[in-house]
């Protein structure tokens, strides 16, 4: 049985690199959790965004991260319930020693921080502002319904 032969090199389909590979240094690493608008969402950020931060080495932040990402999926879910929107998205991304967390929900409306003294309801963004280095909040970019809610925390 004659084999047909090759005068062709191969291509070697495995490359050695002497590093382990990471993210591009000219990119800053970025993560993106789509949740439904159910009561278990919090919860399932928080661990999620624990795993995250463990993974680029800032577990020393999670503490911060979790509450304010408890705080604004909470909001989120929330008001997404209210007017039968089914889906959020958290957002973490981590740029020049900031942490940024960002939740976008489809759900019209400016977000309010309630009275700390008062009204239970709003206090979460209080303490959003109160955790985080600054916090905010914009329109949908992409011209559909809702917001987006950040903060951004330091991790130095």
């Amino acid at each position: 049985m004659n084999t047909p032969t090759s005068t062709t090199a191969r291509r070697r389909s495995v490359h050695h690199h002497p590093h382990q590979p990471g993210p591009s240094p000219s990119r800053p690493p970025r993560a993106v959790l789509d949740l439904g608008a159910l009561p278990t969402a919090p919860g399932c950020a928080r661990a999620w965004t624990r795993e995250i931060l463990r993974e680029w080495s800032i577990a020393r932040m999670s503490g911060t991260a979790e509450l304010i990402v408890s705080e604004l999926t909470t909001n989120a879910v929330r008001t997404s319930r209210q007017i039968g929107q089914p889906a959020i998205r958290l957002i973490l991304s981590l740029d020049q020693g900031d942490l940024a967390i960002l939740v976008r929900d489809y759900c019209p409306g400016i977000p309010q921080a309630g009275n700390a003294g008062t009204d239970e309801s709003g206090r979460g963004l209080l303490l959003v502002q109160a955790m985080s280095d600054r916090s905010g909040w914009y329109p949908a970019e992409d011209g559909t319904p809702g917001k987006v809610v950040w903060a951004v925390a330091r991790s130095e």
